[in-house]
């Protein structure tokens, strides 16, 4: 386990996830899986969970963590996160959770995300959503469920932008070499690893809700 698996932007937008209807005008940047042996269709809460518990427990990886403190650090510096740089009344850019149709709006659309600059769009049996917004990008990070040729399932990972012009397509372009290679090789061990210790992390009640 652990293996970077980086894959073409058709294994995200070749499937009928609903986040196409809401995100025709952005760019899908990256799209990685991460795999989870034994699974099944229903697992894409356990998965979610193991993950956000690896992180209580464990924190991200230190070289990650140095990277996104370098971040915000330069965020606070030069205003690239204040508040009228993001979503909602009096930011950059309106929400996606306008953009909702109503079979998706949902009690946590447009809340936050425990621990992470995002706010929820929607949460379904086989995908997950949530966005961002800063002086840099609007962004989406989507999770899908997706069965795989062994019968069993994996999370997959696809990152949706759109720049804030010529300087948000320059910072995405002086951040890939970091995401490919540091940040999505670290996410890569922590989250399998977290789905191989799932039982340890969430009990046996929560790794097997069936």
């Amino acid at each position: 386990m652990g293996t970077v698996r980086a894959l073409p932007v058709t294994e995200h937008t070749s499937r009928p996830w609903r986040i196409h209807e809401i995100t025709p005008d952005f760019h899908v940047q990256d799209v990685w899986a991460f795999r989870a042996p034994g699974s099944g269709p229903h697992d894409l809460p356990v998965m979610l969970a193991a993950i956000q518990a690896a992180e209580e427990n464990e924190g991200e990886p230190l070289l990650v963590r140095f990277l996104f403190a370098v971040r915000w650090k330069l965020g606070a510096l030069l205003g690239w996160d204040d508040p009228q740089e993001g979503l909602a009344e009096g930011g950059r850019v309106p929400a996606l959770c306008e953009r909702l149709p109503d079979d998706l709006r949902q009690p946590i659309s447009g809340t936050p995300v425990p621990g992470l600059p995002f706010t929820h769009l929607y949460d379904l049996p086989d995908e997950r959503a949530m966005e961002l917004a800063n002086r840099t990008v609007h962004g989406v990070a989507h999770h899908g469920w997706v069965a795989t040729e062994n019968g069993d399932y994996e999370l997959r990972m696809a990152v949706l932008v759109k720049a804030n012009g010529v300087f948000g397509r320059a910072y995405m372009v002086a951040i890939a070499p970091f995401r490919h290679l540091i940040v999505y090789p670290a996410m890569t061990r922590q989250w399998e690893r977290a789905w191989r210790d799932r039982h340890e992390l969430l009990g046996e009640s929560r790794a097997d809700p069936s």
